[in-house]
């Protein structure tokens, strides 16, 4: 009888890493994951073949867990505080070295740091959308509603918009209305630009989210949820355009459902 394939999940917060266990599980794949204390949620426990519980920063207690599981390859699902928003940061010896050697805190820096930091040590970090690939919408209209010929105007108005201020490395999400820009994605984070962008906008207003160029999809994927949808109502915006291929939607079939019941249109573009 052949051996189960062995995969490691570095676990976040959020639903992400939860359902990248679920999908491995229907795979039948083994998962043993580290789980952050105060930052993954507690179902995570029901969902692995082997679990443990580490702190945030304790980057050799990763390293050592996976390796001793003889795990080969991990991935990375769900987002994690910044250090300098953790009343419960405890590094280990090697999270204090990487963080002394590590000159940004930019995210994706830190990201790819730590990738490095577990290659070194034999275990190779692939995309978290592996066994996911039904939640990462290809290009065409997701709901029974497709966007009006004005709101593609500003669908690719937004798309050009959206990518050059990812450059700067400022967010990831535009608000537009009538090739003008109502909102831009800032530290705030999606959500809460939507609603900024929508009450500016008095609704009507199209979404669109993509990818920062160079944006390492192994571990940080853009993501939508329940949250755009119900944040998108509220203010009466009316199209959420997403970039095809590199973008999830979290519990994608009740998004859908929420946004066909709300008459919002989902796009995937190139």
């Amino acid at each position: 009888m052949a051996t189960p394939e062995r995969i490691g999940l570095i676990a976040g917060n959020g639903r992400f890493p939860l359902l990248f266990a679920e999908a491995a599980q229907r795979a039948g794949v083994e998962v043993v994951a580290v789980a952050h204390q105060n930052e993954t949620p507690d179902e995570i426990t029901n969902l692995v073949t082997h679990l443990t519980w580490v702190r945030v920063g304790e980057l050799g207690k990763i390293i050592r867990v996976l390796k001793d599981a003889g795990v080969r390859r991990a991935v990375m699902a769900g987002g994690i505080r910044k250090p300098r928003q953790l009343s419960d940061f405890r590094p280990d010896f090697r999270g204090a070295a990487f963080i002394a050697k590590t000159r940004s805190l930019r995210d994706d820096v830190l990201l790819r740091g730590v990738a490095a930091e577990l290659e070194h040590d034999g275990i190779t970090i692939v995309e978290s959308t592996l066994f996911l690939g039904d939640l990462v919408p290809q290009v065409g209209t997701l709901t029974r509603k497709a966007p009006k010929s004005r709101e593609l105007e500003d669908v690719r108005f937004g798309l050009e918009v959206a990518r050059e201020i990812g450059r700067f490395e400022v967010g990831q999400s535009v608000v537009v209305k009538r090739r003008t820009v109502i909102a831009v994605e800032g530290i705030e984070g999606t959500d809460a630009a939507i609603r900024r962008g929508g009450e500016l906008g008095r609704g009507g207003v199209v979404v669109v989210k993509v990818s920062k160029p160079g944006q390492d999809l192994r571990f940080d994927v853009p993501a939508v949820g329940m949250t755009t949808i119900d944040v998108m109502r509220e203010v009466g915006a009316k199209v959420l355009a997403l970039e095809a291929g590199r973008t999830i939607m979290i519990d994608r079939a009740e998004v859908i459902r929420a946004a066909d019941a709300a008459g919002i249109a989902i796009v995937a573009v190139e």
